[in-house]
């Protein structure tokens, strides 16, 4: 497969491109490779890519690349500083991170991350630490309605929490669509959205400790930042996108290029309907 025959469609990527101001020789993080999509949009304009990505089979798809700048290594962006001493990068000229779970993920049931697809209570980035089903099988109740309170903003997270309590009473939960039937008799169904949505999403979070990545990622991109060097981040539910915007503003390391979010425009909606709810944001290290 040669650069331009991937067929992962990023999420604004021209917008993306554009506000991380690309520059001829420069070297940028990838902190979230997946399809390669982003990396393949720096390289066509010049730069160099330090690729990240936890998934075990993001490196087959950046070898299938081939043939470009692009350093892969595998780990989690919470790493950043680690992975970049380990390729002998000091400092760089750009980071993008792109924080949806890549469509690979969501499209392969085998990786439990979908409430749609028959598979395996996982939702693992990586292939370390304990599963969905492990935690929805293990947890108190009281810390399983927290944790779908906290990381889902689900309303109804109490409700959710003691019907899963009383099903693993009967046997454990070890399948997607198992979880994915619990929520809809606890809840009932829902005009905007499955209604086991959110307490996927917030498996899925909990799961990976998203937000703490988030914010360790963050803090040592005002490390390894040049001066003049851009961070963008594109976002897909409000608790990413609060982070990013805090940190933007108060981090004194940061002046912010993006007063209001980058939202898609109606035709890359149209076009890939996940791109729905992203938003960006921008910010140049001072």
């Amino acid at each position: 497969m040669t650069l331009t025959e991937t067929t992962h469609e990023p999420v604004l990527l021209q917008e993306a491109l554009d506000l991380l101001g690309v520059q001829p020789g420069g070297v940028y993080v990838d902190a979230t490779f997946g399809g390669g999509g982003h990396s393949r949009g720096i390289v066509e304009r010049g730069g160099q890519v330090v690729a990240i990505d936890q998934d075990p089979d993001a490196h087959e798809r950046a070898e299938r690349l081939g043939g470009v700048a692009i350093r892969f290594v595998r780990s989690n962006f919470r790493h950043l500083e680690a992975v970049l001493a380990s390729q002998g990068v000091p400092s760089v000229r750009g980071i993008l991170a792109d924080l949806g779970v890549s469509s690979y993920h969501f499209d392969d049931p085998d990786r439990g991350f979908s409430y749609q697809r028959e598979g395996p209570l996982d939702m693992r980035m990586g292939a370390e630490g304990p599963t969905a089903a492990e935690v929805v099988n293990t947890l108190p109740e009281a810390e399983l309605a927290d944790l779908i309170w906290r990381y889902g903003e689900e309303r109804q997270s109490r409700r959710i929490a003691r019907a899963i309590v009383e099903a693993r009473r009967e046997q454990p939960i070890t399948r997607t669509t198992e979880l994915a039937e619990i929520v809809r008799r606890a809840v009932g169904f829902r005009k905007a959205g499955h209604p086991a949505r959110k307490t996927f999403q917030a498996l899925r979070i909990y799961v990976n400790d998203e937000l703490g990545a988030l914010e360790a990622l963050l803090d040592a991109a005002g490390r390894v930042l040049e001066p003049g060097g851009r961070l963008v981040v594109i976002s897909f539910h409000s608790m990413e996108d609060r982070i990013v915007k805090r940190i933007l503003r108060e981090d004194p390391r940061f002046h912010v290029l993006t007063k209001k979010p980058v939202v898609p425009g109606p035709a890359e909606v149209a076009r890939n309907p996940r791109a729905r709810s992203a938003k960006l944001r921008a910010g140049e290290r001072s």
